[in-house]
């Protein structure tokens, strides 16, 4: 900065717009509120239909965190020229002081252009007035003068130029919208920017000559930034495409670090994940560099790394995707051009993939450190990211892996691929047992792709409605196990995703055992959608599919109780909707009462009696699963019901069609359905059947007293809540209906005959 700009700057128009900022900031706080309480809360209560549930909903969401973004943002400029302007007037005050000064001393300084200035002799001695006589100073009064009023510039300099930095980079975050980067003041936004260079710079280095030091600072100052947005994008940026794919194979490759390694080698595992973070956060900038970044790192995928017997591309980067939430629309790209890859490189899948496979040599590099598979397979990495990511597992899953034509009738899907055609790598873990993450992350990323949540999560009220490519997929799953039950039964560390899916589907799956036709034209398949009402998309499913596939997840402990205690819980939901007297006529299912009431119980009933026949070829065939781990597992259900029991447990969005029924639906309903939950955990904890003399008669009447007492319950308590004048009838008619729902499941599970181990009551 040159000294004649900061001696006369005029700060007015800098103060007008640290003010005008000042009331953005107001106006928009105000908006984000509106937005936040008139659009957003008042949209998860609203009646939604059809394409407004899938798509309108989830605008409008988006649209009041824009708001909030606004706000956010223009809090942070309006930081950021605040500490300018206070700085830059400091700094102006504290040169014309130091000139002042140096004036007493008869010594002037002068602005010589391009930053630079001179200090001399004010007035010569020989040239003063007659009778005056200039203050006296030496050498070492003109080095400090120069010194002080070269140090106030260089602070200045700073001051303007990191504010400019650091506006800048606010700015290139977002092509459109706001960002989302909040600091509190500009020395912050600065400091995380200047930690981006340095950090960049260690992982630039030979990793051979990378000291332990030197890991540290890398590794504790990715952790301390990896969700700060203006770091993660200069880090990323200022590291490149190549260097980042190159950093993380040269630190695990074996004669690189040799004894590097031995001291940190622990560690490896914190470092991934915070560079994984790292790099997530860094992919939702649309900055120009960022953006060249992403398109770089998938051109490289299928090129080697480090060398010509390095790892690919895209094995490397896929383990760097285990953490943190990726940006939709890299996820898209870099999946489609991994499946060309794979594609390439298997004869469109026709042969065994032997490029993935890790070989286990002494030089083959150990790409992932946050698990126990050697991070060879780039597919399991990348599955791992999209579960963070629904709307991009959504599309991935739908995409065609290979097109229709030829010999070909149908595409085949990433999905059909994936989960029936793969030959999935062999994997080890240290003690050289076999594992399977590839198909576990398989599993977690279509239970995102199928609810619109990330895998491990439940749904909320900003969760939307599900869309029609959700509920195509779901089907598609469903359809899958039911044509080869060992597909889920083979591979039981999937069990928890798929049951998880099925809890959110089971409005879906409870139409689908009526065996009505889905017609909109059909006033039958009219009366079904009132009796089990869905908010946006349906899957559609076939009876002796859903049958199929519920035994096949009943298998497992852990996709038993997702499933189990969803219907418990969404059965009475059901009763406590229909026994509802204010519902309005165009929501209500035209039956009587007590065929509504049997109808529920029924379909419940068999959904319970499928998953009671899995639970039994569980225990009693081949695998000799404890009935104690069932218990358990349902067991631990029981800390979330108490959290989410209004929300229908993992019933989600599709419930309710009709929130404005609705104080009933916000305040009996969770009631009601605590109940019934209350009584199945506590009932759960005593009904542990002993190993020996255990039979499938035993097995079966105990499930069926269960479901008989719970559906009981369910009806009395809505009956009670809504004053019914059947409250004396409708235990018995749940009563009847749960028998018979039974008697369905048992009919249904005798046509699996040739795939169960166990006698069909």
């Amino acid at each position: 900065m040159d000294l004649d700009t900061l001696r006369f700057a005029n700060f007015k128009l800098l103060d007008d717009a640290v003010e005008d900022w000042g009331h953005i900031v107001r106006n928009l706080k105000d908006l984000a509120e509106d937005a936040e309480k008139g659009l957003h809360q008042a949209a998860n209560k609203a009646d939604w239909a059809g394409e407004n549930s899938q798509v309108t909903k989830e605008f409008i969401g988006k649209t009041a965190g824009e708001f909030q973004d606004a706000y956010n943002q223009a809090q942070t400029i309006h930081y950021i020229l605040s500490d300018s302007a206070g700085e830059l007037k400091s700094y102006q005050k504290q040169l014309n002081a130091a000139l002042e000064r140096g004036l007493k001393k008869n010594l002037t300084v002068m602005d010589s252009g391009k930053g630079t200035f001179t200090v001399t002799m004010n007035v010569h001695p020989d040239r003063a007035a007659s009778g005056y006589t200039p203050p006296e100073h030496d050498a070492h009064d003109v080095t400090a003068l120069r010194n002080e009023v070269e140090k106030i510039l260089s602070k200045a300099t700073e001051s303007d130029t990191s504010a400019k930095t650091v506006l800048m980079a606010l700015v290139d975050q977002t092509e459109y919208g706001f960002s989302d980067a909040t600091y509190k003041n500009r020395d912050s936004a600065d400091a995380a920017l200047k930690e981006a260079d340095e950090l960049a710079a260690l992982a630039k280095k030979n990793p051979e000559k990378l000291t332990a030091a030197e890991f540290d600072k890398l590794n504790e100052g990715l952790k301390k930034y990896a969700d700060d947005p203006l770091f993660a994008e200069r880090f990323a940026t200022g590291l490149g495409p190549e260097k980042t794919l190159e950093f993380w194979s040269g630190i695990n490759s074996p004669h690189k670090t040799a004894q590097f390694g031995q001291e940190r080698v622990d560690q490896y595992d914190d470092l991934q994940r915070n560079l994984s973070l790292t790099l997530a956060s860094a992919s939702q900038s649309d900055s120009t560099a960022m953006t060249e970044w992403k398109s770089k790192i998938i051109t490289l995928g299928d090129h080697p790394i480090g060398g010509q017997t390095g790892p690919m591309g895209f094995q490397v980067m896929s383990n760097l995707m285990r953490a943190g939430d990726y940006d939709d629309r890299f996820l898209r790209s870099y999946g489609t051009a991994l499946m060309a890859t794979e594609r390439k490189l298997t004869g469109d899948g026709e042969h065994p993939n032997m490029a993935w496979r890790h070989t286990g040599i002494a030089i083959d590099p150990r790409l992932n450190r946050m698990g126990d598979d050697s991070g060879s397979d780039p597919l399991s990495g990348y599955l791992k990211a999209l579960s963070n990511n629904p709307d991009a597992a959504t599309d991935f899953f739908n995409e065609d892996f290979l097109p229709k034509g030829g010999d070909r009738k149908e595409a085949v899907s990433n999905f059909t691929y994936l989960f029936e055609d793969r030959e999935w790598p062999k994997e080890v873990n240290l003690k050289g047992d076999d594992i399977h993450p590839g198909q576990n992350n398989l599993a977690m990323a279509l239970e995102a792709a199928t609810t619109g949540h990330p895998a491990g999560e439940l749904p909320t009220a900003d969760t939307p409605a599900h869309n029609d490519q959700q509920a195509k997929l779901m089907a598609s799953v469903v359809k899958s196990i039911s044509d080869d039950p060992d597909r889920l039964t083979d591979h039981g560390y999937m069990s928890d995703s798929i049951g998880q899916m099925a809890s959110e589907y089971l409005p879906d799956i409870n139409r689908a055992t009526t065996d009505v036709k889905s017609d909109p034209d059909s006033e039958q398949w009219q009366q079904i959608e009132r009796l089990f009402p869905v908010s946006g998309a349906s899957a559609e499913m076939d009876h002796a599919d859903v049958s199929r596939f519920l035994i096949a997840v009943g298998q497992n402990p852990e996709g038993y109780s997702a499933v189990e205690v969803g219907q418990k819980a969404y059965m009475a939901n059901l009763m406590d909707y229909h026994l509802n007297p204010d519902l309005p006529a165009d929501h209500r299912y035209h039956a009587s009462v007590e065929n509504t009431v049997k109808q529920i119980s029924r379909t419940s009933a068999e959904i319970g009696g499928s998953l009671a026949i899995g639970r039994q070829e569980a225990i009693l065939g081949p695998a000799k699963e404890r009935d104690d781990a069932y218990n358990h597992a349902v067991s631990q259900w029981q800390n979330v019901a108490n959290g989410v029991v209004g929300t229908g447990i993992g019933v989600g969005t599709s419930f309710f069609a009709s929130p404005p029924v609705g104080a009933a639906v916000g305040g009996t309903a969770s009631t009601i359905s605590g109940v019934v939950l209350g009584e199945l955990f506590d009932g759960v904890e005593g009904s542990d059947l002993e190993d020996s003399g255990l039979d499938s008669g035993r097995l079966w009447e105990d499930s069926l007293e269960r479901n008989t007492a719970l559906a009981q319950r369910a009806a009395i308590e809505a009956a009670k809540a809504h004053r019914s004048p059947y409250a004396d009838q409708i235990g018995g008619w749940a009563l009847d209906a749960t028998k018979d729902g039974f008697d369905d499941a048992s009919t249904n599970g005798r046509h699996m005959a040739d795939d169960l181990q166990t006698e069909i009551p």
